[in-house]
């Protein structure tokens, strides 16, 4: 007699209010007004709203992989084939992925390093091996270039540098942060595209300085710096893209969110086994000791 007057009396009301009264999804109602609520159906429901919850904290980026990924970490064990399906069902979709377009400026008469790398991208200890690279972001102020250096061992971004100019001073900052975060006496073989940035006197002068090994990329050979390319894609796929920045001030600090809060200390990578690249470094320090 109970339920049966909260029923009567419910559905008098929009199914928002309803929905908020009783702490329900609108299916899990609809399903409490026709008395079908199953155990299975409830916990269909808590599923979705984590799934919801994950792919909104990921800010939409997380495919059912890293979804179901996260939902093992918090304690729900559930196949990816019922996480995709969850997904598509209601929806819930990473973003796309935009085509990439290179503006590496190789014509020019420096010297170009030989290419060291030979796309050995899996590396067994930091600071063996980085990566670095150039793009540029729109804003309504004009272009903001940004330049990376990349630990091929956790993919952390370790330095990062953004200016209105792409010049050799760009490439030069974001060493010198990576630098001061790994310490200035670690001597990693330092990989790039062939961009008049790295084949500069100064950049060549740093390097040596630091007892560095320089490395390129073969002559329009992008697959020889993937690592670093595809860094940039995630970015522009996953914030760039999605966003209108007045000011190159906004952008940066969108940037720097991004790297710093989201990528190296949350964001799940698939390289290395679905953790993040701080946490991978932080599992990897008892060994190391």
């Amino acid at each position: 007699m109970k339920y049966a007057f909260i029923k009567s009396h419910l559905v008098q009301y929009p199914i928002q209010v309803s929905c908020r009264v009783l702490g329900a999804t609108r299916a899990g109602y609809y399903r409490w007004l026709k008395g079908s609520d199953s155990k299975q159906s409830i916990r269909r429901d808590a599923v979705l709203e984590e799934i919801r919850s994950i792919h909104d904290g990921s800010r939409g980026t997380y495919g059912s992989p890293r979804v179901r990924r996260e939902l093992k970490k918090k304690g729900t064990h559930i196949n990816h084939k019922t996480v995709e399906t969850i997904m598509q069902k209601h929806g819930i979709r990473a973003k796309r992925r935009k085509k990439f377009k290179v503006t590496t400026d190789s014509k020019h008469n420096l010297p170009i390093a030989e290419n060291l790398l030979q796309r050995q991208f899996h590396v067994d200890e930091p600071n063996q091996a980085w990566v670095s690279d150039i793009t540029y972001v729109s804003t309504a102020e004009g272009w903001l270039y940004l330049a990376t250096f990349i630990d091929l061992y956790s993919r952390k971004v370790l330095g990062w540098s953004m200016s209105a100019r792409i010049n050799t001073d760009l490439v030069l900052d974001a060493f010198r942060m990576a630098l001061s975060k790994r310490g200035t006496k670690v001597t990693p073989l330092v990989h790039s595209d062939r961009g008049s940035q790295y084949a500069s006197d100064a950049f060549r002068a740093e390097l040596e300085f630091r007892g560095c090994l320089q490395s390129m990329s073969r002559k329009g050979n992008c697959w020889d710096n993937a690592v670093a390319e595809s860094f940039f894609g995630t970015l522009k796929t996953e914030m760039v893209h999605h966003e209108k920045f007045r000011t190159r001030q906004e952008a940066k600090q969108k940037i720097f969110e991004y790297i710093e809060v989201f990528y190296n200390r949350q964001r799940l990578h698939s390289t290395l086994n679905y953790v993040s690249p701080e946490e991978f470094e932080e599992q990897a320090q008892p060994q190391a000791a």
